[in-house]
């Protein structure tokens, strides 16, 4: 029995994989592909694996979320958000916020459910997935201009806590009589304080930590950020504190600062974020039975028509009243709130707490996720393009090298651009003068690599590969950017 649970387990990992090539030829969202996987394999799918365990999807679905919100964190270039913070912020809470009243309101109506439990359905479709985005976009190879990438996986990566703490601070309500709404915003102050706060101090102590230790293995590294990551979530939950919120924030401290074995640390984590969202899909999948999809199909059709057309809309034109950003980039932002796994994760809260609608909830969250994704998802290239907030998509270059940090080694490996119009174009590289600390270790040619010597002359659109310190970083880049040297 066990060799057949392995077997299959494996099975659907591979099969996973292979489909996700689906992804990147249609531009059909991964997730879909994933949970549609799931749901053949189940019970009523050609594979007849009965699931129907809550408790367990949600115990995976948590692990997973923990693991995919540091990586996402980690991901995330802290110059790159830094602009666009004030924005990220209100799309994640103000945004969240209206977005789950406006469907609530719209679901209690449709469904016949008291205010609160339609609030409740809201909160839990109320959270975005940009992972769903942007594989579409790359599928198409397709790169947005200015800020929206950055907002959009900032929005996605730290609106997750806000619509955990929305679900289950109404499940209390709903459950507990005595508990009001002031106890619920004593708790999302309480949450939100403390998980940014132990978020914060998290990143840091990480990155202390992991320059300090001295392991005797590289592969133990990977496993002691893991079990870092696991102890930042569990003890702000044990203080009060938000821990989803908490391990997001973990991840963007840690990647803002330079520590032994970056990369590899890195490419550990983003591989298992792969993972964990394959067996979370899989697992939504599983636990869905589709012919209960069936009778909700109508409604659950005109809610998720609500969503994309009427809550999502005025929940981002209404948080970014205050900013700078062009009506185009807001319509575009609005179209692109896709739902995820989260959603799907959230709608079993419900059911574990045994609430009267819980089974109809689960249904209709399902339906809305699948609708939004497929809908959304497929027509985002089109969009991006009508509204004209589509740019080139900028591949980044493998080198046939790799730099680790040690000890004692101040320097970084970075790339530096050769403009057209740059003067040291037409040069030898021994007649620029380059400081000391600067090394040109290789040089990107078109599709050829260039081992340098004194006497190689530098062409335009060359990409240096140089190992260097800050202080002659900066003086080659001032030297490239120069038009006349003379």
């Amino acid at each position: 029995m066990t060799d057949l649970i392995i077997v299959g387990a494996a099975g659907l990992l591979v099969v996973s994989v292979l489909a996700s090539r689906i992804s990147d030829r249609f531009g059909v969202p991964v997730l879909l592909i994933f949970l549609a996987l799931g749901m053949l394999a189940g019970s009523d799918g050609i594979g007849g694996i009965y699931f129907d365990n809550p408790q367990i999807a949600q115990s995976i679905g948590v692990v997973a979320l923990v693991l995919i919100l540091f990586s996402g964190g980690l991901d995330t270039e802290w110059r790159s958000v830094r602009p666009i913070v004030k924005e990220g912020l209100l799309l994640s809470t103000l945004g969240v916020l209206l977005t789950a009243l406006l469907v609530g309101l719209i679901a209690s109506q449709l469904l016949k459910l008291t205010l609160v439990e339609g609030l409740l359905l809201g909160a839990v479709i109320s959270s975005t997935d940009a992972a769903a985005v942007f594989s579409v976009l790359r599928a198409k190879g397709i790169n947005l201009k200015g800020q929206l990438k950055p907002l959009l996986e900032f929005e996605s990566g730290s609106n997750d806590p806000m619509a955990i703490f929305l679900t289950t601070g109404l499940i209390q309500i709903l459950t507990q009589p005595e508990f009001s709404t002031g106890d619920l915003l004593g708790s999302f102050i309480l949450q939100m304080l403390v998980g940014a706060g132990l978020g914060l101090a998290a990143g840091y102590g990480m990155l202390f930590l992991l320059n300090r230790i001295r392991l005797g293995y590289d592969g133990l590294y990977p496993v002691f950020t893991t079990a870092l990551v696991f102890l930042t979530f569990g003890m702000t939950n044990i203080i009060g504190g938000n821990g989803f919120l908490a391990v997001y924030l973990a991840g963007i401290m840690l990647r803002r600062g330079d520590f032994i074995h970056r990369k590899s640390v890195m490419r550990f984590h983003d591989g298992l974020a792969w993972l964990m969202q394959i067996t979370m899909f899989l697992t939504l999948g599983l636990l869905v039975f589709p012919s209960r999809l069936i009778p909700i199909m109508g409604v659950g059709l005109l809610i998720a028509i609500g969503l994309m057309f009427v809550a999502r809309p005025i929940g981002v034109f209404l948080s970014l009243l205050p900013s700078k950003l062009k009506t185009r980039e807001k319509v575009f932002i609005s179209w692109v709130g896709l739902r995820g796994a989260v959603p799907i994760i959230l709608a079993t809260y419900p059911l574990l707490a045994g609430l009267e609608q819980s089974e109809l909830m689960f249904n209709v969250v399902f339906f809305v996720v699948l609708t939004s994704t497929l809908f959304q998802g497929t027509l985002i290239p089109q969009v991006a393009r009508w509204l004209k907030v589509d740019a080139p998509l900028e591949t980044k270059r493998i080198y046939p090298l790799e730099y680790t940090r040690m000890e004692g080694l101040s320097s970084e490996l970075k790339e530096y651009s050769i403009p057209a119009d740059s003067a040291v174009v037409g040069k030898s590289i021994v007649e620029l003068g380059l400081p000391q600390q600067f090394l040109i270790m290789l040089i990107a040619r078109g599709n050829e690599f260039v081992l340098p010597s004194g006497g190689t002359v530098l062409e335009a659109g060359d990409v240096l590969l140089a190992l260097t310190d800050v202080e002659s970083s900066e003086t080659v880049r001032d030297k490239i950017a120069v038009k006349d040297l003379s």
